[in-house]
């Protein structure tokens, strides 16, 4: 089934991205957009955790056709950090213990946000009566009708969401210059050939650092860091689709993960600084079979440590959107990060001594679940241990 071009303002930010018609809103919100706020329960629109708002009215995601959102306001409980009204919902379902496990907390809090800003003389039977759309397994509902009277008790609001418009005229796909704008997550969901990331479009976005310490010259590192062909060799799973012609490459990261699969084909753009020893990369890519968006940016420097060693600096920025995000996890990405990257160190000194392995040669996927499962060892080993 063909994708469609989605585009609709989510939590004030106007995003852009592509999906199948069928896809549901809550899908779209939590696995392209990252806003995983958003819980799924029932996915028949019966429990109500998926519950946001559309153009300022409650709505269950779960059952809302993303595409149908062309041109809406859409608000997930993420989008009220800074809403007084929702702060002191917040406040109250805390202090009268309205929740337990927390799953149906975001559809509640949302739903209670409705209830408060609309029914301001609501008394508890009322509240219970709009609540029945929210189911709880945990708290018995008192706490939550207690929290929502206490809040209308005490000064109730006028403000909020009250005053948010009814319909909000945001321009479809034709309104990509807005997602250039600092801290909008365009290229992950914009899908546009012809964009590449930068600082802008990564701002917010998960960030890494690491050195390598190598056991070769800074001169035959830097010889081999700013030639292509050649270190994409050090990389498990990484290959070039074509020539690297103006600083302009194709590409493409085979991933493995247990019995997941996934190969990430995309466009990138280097640059380099050889009086400094700098250089820079820049790529997107896409999993055609899981619908999985990877883009990020590397920059990197070599300094000479002494006779025959160096150190690599390393300065990522990454985003992963969609199915394979739950793997995308900082603290996760760290652990696999330092494996993998002990791997290309070895590979690149092996390269410089003449021994590394053939331009031509089929790149094999990362082992992404050893990778991980040795990661998951390391952080338990550190907690136990209490460092």
């Amino acid at each position: 089934m063909s994708e469609v071009e989605i585009g609709f303002t989510l939590n004030g930010a106007p995003v852009q991205g592509r999906a199948e018609p069928r896809t549901h809103l809550a899908d779209f919100i939590r696995e392209e957009m990252l806003q995983t706020g958003t819980h799924l329960g029932c996915e028949q629109g019966v429990c109500g955790a998926c519950t946001v708002f559309i153009d300022g009215r409650p709505a269950r995601s779960c059952i809302t056709l993303a595409a149908s959102c062309q041109g809406a306001d859409v608000r997930t409980v993420e989008g009220f950090d800074d809403d007084a009204l929702m702060r002191r919902i917040r406040e109250a379902f805390s202090r009268h213990h309205a929740l337990q496990c927390g799953y149906c907390t975001p559809g509640m809090l949302t739903t209670a946000y409705d209830i408060v800003r609309r029914l301001p003389d609501a008394d508890a039977r009322r509240i219970r009566r709009e609540l029945a759309g929210n189911l709880c397994r945990c708290t018995g509902y008192a706490g939550i009708v207690s929290a929502i009277e206490d809040v209308l008790a005490n000064d109730p609001p006028t403000a909020g969401l009250a005053a948010m418009p009814r319909s909000v005229p945001v321009a479809g796909p034709a309104a990509s210059p807005a997602l250039s704008e600092p801290g909008i997550t365009a290229a992950a969901g914009s899908h546009d050939p012809g964009a590449l990331p930068d600082a802008a479009s990564l701002k917010g976005a998960a960030h890494l650092t690491r050195s390598l310490t190598l056991s070769v010259g800074a001169g035959e590192a830097w010889a081999l860091l700013s030639a292509p062909e050649r270190i994409v060799t050090c990389v498990p799973g990484a290959g070039l689709t074509g020539p690297v012609e103006g600083g302009k490459l194709a590409g493409q990261i085979l991933v493995a993960v247990g019995p997941i699969k996934a190969t990430f084909a995309g466009r990138g753009a280097v640059t380099f600084d050889a009086g400094r020893r700098r250089g820079g990369l820049v790529g997107r890519g896409r999993d055609a079979l899981s619908r999985t968006a990877l883009e990020g940016m590397l920059d990197f420097v070599v300094a000479e440590t002494g006779p025959g060693t160096c150190r690599l600096d390393l300065d990522m920025r990454y985003r992963l959107a969609g199915p394979l995000a739950q793997f995308g996890r900082p603290e996760l990405v760290a652990e696999i990060a330092d494996r993998l990257l002990a791997e290309v160190a070895a590979a690149i000194e092996r390269e410089v001594r003449g021994d590394g392995i053939s331009v031509a040669e089929a790149p094999k996927p990362i082992k992404g679940f050893a990778l991980m499962v040795q990661a998951l060892k390391a952080m338990l080993s550190r907690i136990f241990s209490g460092r």
